[in-house]
């Protein structure tokens, strides 16, 4: 058949490759000193090698120095690494502001800051700076605030201060929610106002009270109880009021504990009564009232009957000057007997002014006895 020609030309074809093969197989390698003795010139190439295969965690680094040679080492621009590196060492101390210092804004129940507090938080800032623009030159060289972040945005206004032990560890995706959610309220505050004096139109207690509320619930969204406590004893407009309060009753002197008890008793009516406050209707004025007198009741629990009655009796000017008086003398417990004194005292004066049946000799010889005998009695009382 015709097959059978090419077949055996096929097959003996095979056969050769095979033989030659199996020839080539049992030679020994050949040994790689060979190369050596050869006369060919060598040609060596450079050869750079870049990673292509990479994530920021095998750039990032704990350590500085580290962090920026590996930027370097993927060819980062200066100017991004200027970027990332600053932006890195402020939030780190940032962080540092944020949890090691003690400013005034965490002093709450103060009416006034301790100036003391306020000298010593200075310092420490200062300190604080100065040790991340050491870190910043010794990483970037002396002219890296030339390119401080020039492709960043800068925030436009300053935040509220989300410092101390309690805000002071928030992440910074928080923080910048509260900040968002602060600028937001004054925005929308800013704009009641604006309409409200093109219209010259008085705003309405009721209106502030939603967007104030419109704003606890945001913030509330995003803080934990404790966290919005705290927010709302330094920066909200109750918490404000309070410290006003206490600014007139300078010689009750609450502590954190007694203000922060008086606030939580009192935040929910002092809300209320801001929503009562356009109210003149007989119903309306009845509410009021029932408030005043809950509120009145919630702070002598809060309080106790001791602290109270002092926190009541500095409301009335005439106790304050005597408590003032009688802590000047060194006998503060003397305050109460020169308040009655002086009570009485005021009865006599305003009496002996309303008597027509006087002369204005007489009136002023009276007037004059009364303030002696005050005196006197002062006198006695403070020993």
């Amino acid at each position: 058949m015709r097959w059978r020609g090419p077949f055996f030309i096929s097959l003996g074809i095979n056969a050769v490759l095979a033989a030659a093969w199996l020839f080539s197989a049992r030679q020994p390698s050949r040994p790689v000193t060979e190369v050596g003795l050869t006369n060919s010139p060598t040609v060596k190439t450079n050869v750079i090698v870049r990673r292509q295969f990479f994530t920021w965690s095998d750039i990032e680094s704990p350590d500085y120095p580290t962090f920026v040679a590996n930027l370097r080492s993927i060819d980062c621009p200066e100017q991004t690494i200027r970027d990332i590196i600053i932006a890195d060492v402020n939030t780190l101390y940032s962080k540092r502001l944020a949890t090691e210092l003690v400013t005034a804004d965490q002093q709450w129940w103060r009416s006034e800051p301790d100036s003391n507090i306020v000298r010593v938080a200075t310092q420490k800032s200062r300190v604080i700076d100065e040790e991340r623009r050491n870190l910043l030159t010794r990483l970037l060289g002396a002219n890296w605030e030339t390119g401080d972040l020039v492709s960043l945005p800068r925030p436009s206004r300053p935040g509220v201060a989300l410092d101390g032990p309690i805000l002071g560890p928030l992440s910074q995706d928080i923080k910048q929610a509260v900040e968002a959610i602060s600028v937001r309220s004054q925005e929308r505050l800013q704009e009641y106002l604006s309409k409200a004096g093109k219209r010259e139109k008085a705003t309405d207690a009721a209106d502030l009270a939603r967007l104030r509320q419109e704003t606890r619930e945001q913030l509330a969204s995003v803080l934990s109880p404790q966290q919005l406590e705290e927010y709302l004893l330094r920066y909200s407009q109750n918490a404000t009021n309070l410290r006003a309060e206490m600014g007139t009753l300078k010689h009750f002197k609450a502590t954190p504990e007694e203000f922060r008890s008086i606030f939580r008793v009192t935040d929910s009516y002092d809300q209320q009564l801001l929503k009562l406050a356009g109210r003149t209707d007989p119903n309306g004025a009845l509410e009021r009232r029932t408030l005043e007198q809950a509120r009145d009741i919630a702070i002598r629990t809060a309080l106790g009957a001791e602290r109270y009655n002092q926190y009541v009796l500095l409301h009335d000017p005439l106790y304050r000057d005597a408590f003032a008086a009688a802590q000047q003398a060194g006998t503060p417990e003397a305050a109460r007997a020169i308040y009655e004194i002086n009570l009485a005292t005021a009865q006599e004066q305003a009496s002996a002014r309303s008597n027509t049946n006087m002369t204005s000799q007489q009136r002023d010889f009276e007037l004059k006895r009364i303030e002696l005998e005050q005196l006197r009695a002062n006198a006695l009382a403070m020993g």
